[in-house]
């Protein structure tokens, strides 16, 4: 038998809670290979019994972690990516085989996973304070950092390793214990990882991993008076609904639903403008939250970057991610994503859009028990269809061409969302101006990476609040002190 199969044998059916393997009262759900239809696993679905428990372990482990010394923390972060990376591979497997992107895309994230365990590691000693001067001498007014507590984490199914592993590890980082709630669809790929944790010997109750649906074990974590923090990846809706529905006060960090848009200027290099709007639309068949939606083309350039949009848009390799390692695009892991996707195209068509690649499932016998859908470009759009309105996040994506670019800054800031951006020019004033006003909390210029580890990552307006990566990202996690001294002057002053 297969490491991959050996591990998916270990957590079919469990929790992990107290640092250890529990078998789940119920594990009545079945998670099925988007690609084929067949049978990963069964999962468990917690109990409100279980979910106490996990939590309950978190709050008792958070007594003697939260008080643990820094370098401690980072030697735990340290093995635990370490084990990350000489397991990586069969992680990969388990996670293309639950969220269907391609192999090689998902060993990349696994080694993502990995980097994050090492930069936390390393950020988990400096954690610094301050000292804040006082209208008086016989006064010192130190600031410094405690860890908030017990974290709730709700992750999402589409980077199912690297959305788990930037709450788990800011938060390990900064001296909390935590319960992790993965997607319902996704479930294994954060089991793997919280053993992972109990294999580099991480002490009981530091992490916890309960499964189930969000309905039910998000809402129970959100509920539990025991949690100090909620962080959640996902829709803005779900995100509003966890901040009205808390029962007490909690910090939150919401990273929620993005309508990101691309502007491409006269100034723009064409070519490197196309590569970029290609990666971004439809990477993790445009599964992310910073995924490119929607596309500004200025009118000069326009009749350029859509024939070569199309033809590279072709030319993508669409195929089983296990069998093809190297495609460009695996199953798509929601079915309520591939709706989506369809109504977004039904809906531009009636309304005027044209069509120029992609549109329909691909050909093949060896694709049709999957969910797949070609990626798709819509071109001649307008703010009336959804697809320049709404986040898809599907392969699809829209164009649109502009004669002023005020107008096309307009347009681009037309959206209740603020999470990602991105901008192609070479042109300086023409940068300067996009990049001050754009309503977004990353912008990128040139490139389509708009976030990285070890720069603060966060969203404005209905894309959420709080942030993630860099050393604000574990910041989050930790309650500001303040303690003020009065002394008494031996020398008579």
């Amino acid at each position: 038998m297969s490491t991959t199969s050996n591990i998916l044998k270990k957590l079919d059916g469990m929790l992990i809670i107290n640092g250890k393997l529990v078998a789940a009262e119920r594990s009545d759900e079945k998670i099925k290979n988007p690609a084929t239809g067949e049978l990963v696993g069964m999962v468990g679905v917690s109990t409100a019994k279980e979910v106490d428990a996990a939590v309950n372990a978190a709050r008792g482990a958070f007594l003697k972690w939260g008080k643990s010394l820094p370098k401690n923390r980072t030697r735990y972060l340290h093995r635990i990516g370490e084990l990350i990376e000489e397991d990586s591979e069969s992680l990969a497997e388990i996670l293309t085989m639950e969220q269907g992107k391609p192999l090689k895309e998902a060993h990349g994230e696994i080694l993502k996973l990995a980097e994050t365990f090492h930069f936390y590691a390393e950020e988990a000693v400096r954690i610094n304070g301050e000292t804040i001067p006082n209208d008086s001498l016989h006064f010192d007014s130190i600031v410094i950092r405690e860890p908030i507590g017990v974290v709730a984490a709700i992750t999402p199914w589409n980077y199912p390793a690297e959305l788990v592993g930037w709450k788990l590890c800011a938060a390990l980082a900064a001296g909390c214990t935590i319960v992790v709630k993965p997607a319902e669809i996704t479930p294994f790929t954060a089991l793997a990882i919280g053993w992972k944790c109990t294999q580099a010997a991480l002490p009981p109750g530091v992490v916890n991993v309960v499964t189930g649906s969000g309905s039910e074990v998000g809402q129970a974590l959100v509920e539990n008076k025991l949690i100090d923090k909620i962080a959640f990846t996902g829709s803005s809706e779900v995100g509003l609904r966890i901040q009205k529905s808390a029962t007490s006060i909690k910090k939150m960090s919401l990273e929620l639903g993005g309508n990101c848009p691309l502007i491409v200027t006269a100034n723009a290099n064409i070519d490197d403008a196309v590569k970029g709007a290609i990666r971004r639309s439809f990477r993790n068949c445009g599964q992310i939250c910073i995924a490119i939606n929607r596309i500004y083309v200025d009118h000069t350039k326009y009749n350029e970057f859509i024939t070569k949009l199309a033809s590279l848009t072709k030319s993508l390799v669409v195929a089983n991610g296990l069998n093809n390692p190297e495609a460009d695009l695996g199953a798509i892991a929601s079915e309520d994503s591939l709706n989506k996707t369809k109504k977004h195209l039904e809906d531009a068509l009636i309304k005027g859009a044209r069509l120029v690649a992609g549109g329909s499932r691909p050909v093949g016998t060896e694709l049709q028990n999957g969910r797949y859908f070609l990626p798709t470009v819509l071109v001649d759009c307008n703010h009336e269809m959804d697809i320049m309105k709404e986040e898809t996040f599907g392969p699809i994506v829209g164009v649109s061409k502009f004669s002023e670019l005020s107008k096309a800054l307009k347009m681009a800031n037309d959206t209740p969302y603020g999470l990602a951006a991105y901008v192609f020019s070479k042109n300086i004033d023409e940068i300067k101006y996009l990049s001050s006003n754009l309503d977004y909390g990353n912008v990128a210029v040139n490139n389509v990476d708009a976030g990285i580890i070890n720069a603060p990552y966060g969203g404005r307006k209905q894309s959420g609040i709080g942030y993630e990566h860099g050393r604000e990202g574990m910041l989050e996690y930790t309650n500001f002190k303040h303690i003020r001294t009065k002394f008494t002057s031996l020398d008579g002053g």
